[in-house]
């Protein structure tokens, strides 16, 4: 399937399912999975950028992992 043809069959949701799958089986952090989603299905990272931005869970994970990992800088949180 053409990278084309697949990044518009591809909605945010279903972009966080399978992420979020990745994760669980392979045991990897969010970024990882995402690189590796991206390389089996031959799909730009630019790609999965823009269905990281329309999807608020997966981009919050994302931000949550870069903070904990130092690569981004820790924003101000509620304590719950």
């Amino acid at each position: 399937m053409s990278e084309l043809k697949f990044a518009r069959t591809l909605t945010s949701d279903k972009f966080y399912k399978e992420i979020d799958g990745l994760v669980k089986k392979h045991k990897l952090n969010y970024m990882d999975a995402v690189v590796y989603f991206c390389e089996q299905n031959q799909i730009e990272i630019e790609t999965a950028a823009s269905l990281i931005r329309s999807n608020h869970r997966i981009k919050s994970l994302i931000q949550d992992e870069g903070e904990i990992l130092r690569l981004l800088p820790k924003t101000a949180k509620l304590p719950i």
